[in-house]
């Protein structure tokens, strides 16, 4: 085996979908893509969650990568800047705000999870404001500190994004459980390369390339649908 046992659960249960960090609040997007008719069945569905992974991987998963990296050299000072730098790629109000809530969520927990200095120093620097503690910058800290390795956190960092779309779209979309699977299945065979283009960038190499989930994100701020708080 590549890990050992005590890793393998913990990997598994930071990417479960019930690690209560509180992914089932959020929809990236997709109840205003919804309820604009924009996905509407599993071609469109699939369309929508390859952009979101792709956008996640290039900004949120260039950010996890440099967190995970800067933790184990010792350098919180990097930590920082990637999280200083991610909140920067996102241009509206809901993304910033879902960030920074999961982030805070599983901050907490991980000092509970272990006796890390560094995510106790992280945790007292988000609640005083002196830096965002948005999500994949957490989920490096955690990641580093529980002995699992960059490579898997870049999976579950996917398999967190596309998992949160597709679940939502069971209660936005009429798709069934299999059209999911499906998409969740196909999905995974893009990671190992994904993984490969954004292991060599760099933290100011982060970019953004969907303008639509702004535009819908724009409309769900000021729209009657709230089923998720994004």
């Amino acid at each position: 085996m590549s890990q050992n046992i005590a890793e393998i659960m913990r990997l598994l249960q930071f990417t479960d979908s019930t690690f209560p960090v509180g992914t089932f609040s959020f929809s990236n997007g997709l109840e205003t893509a919804g309820f604009e008719n924009i996905v509407h069945d599993k071609k469109t569905l699939h369309d929508f969650v390859k952009s979101q992974a792709l956008q996640a991987a290039f900004t949120d998963g260039i950010a996890a990568l440099a967190a995970h990296r800067a933790y184990l050299a010792g350098n919180y000072d990097a930590i920082v800047e990637a999280d200083r730098t991610l909140i920067l790629c996102k241009m509206n109000d809901e993304a910033r705000q879902m960030l920074q809530r999961m982030g805070k969520k599983l901050s907490e927990l991980s000092v509970r999870l272990s006796d890390s200095g560094i995510a106790r120093h992280w945790l007292e620097d988000i609640k005083a404001g002196n830096t965002p503690g948005t999500y994949p910058v957490a989920q490096g800290i955690v990641f580093a500190a529980a002995g699992i390795s960059e490579e898997d956190l870049f999976c579950s960092h996917q398999y967190g994004v596309v998992n949160m779309v597709l679940s939502a779209a069971l209660r936005c979309i009429r798709v069934s459980h299999y059209d999911t699977q499906e998409i969740l299945y196909e999905m995974s065979s893009q990671v190992k390369s994904l993984y490969e283009r954004v292991k060599v960038l760099r933290v100011d190499e982060m970019h953004a390339f969907f303008p639509e989930l702004d535009i819908l994100a724009s409309l769900h701020e000021k729209g009657n649908m709230r089923m998720f708080m994004n």
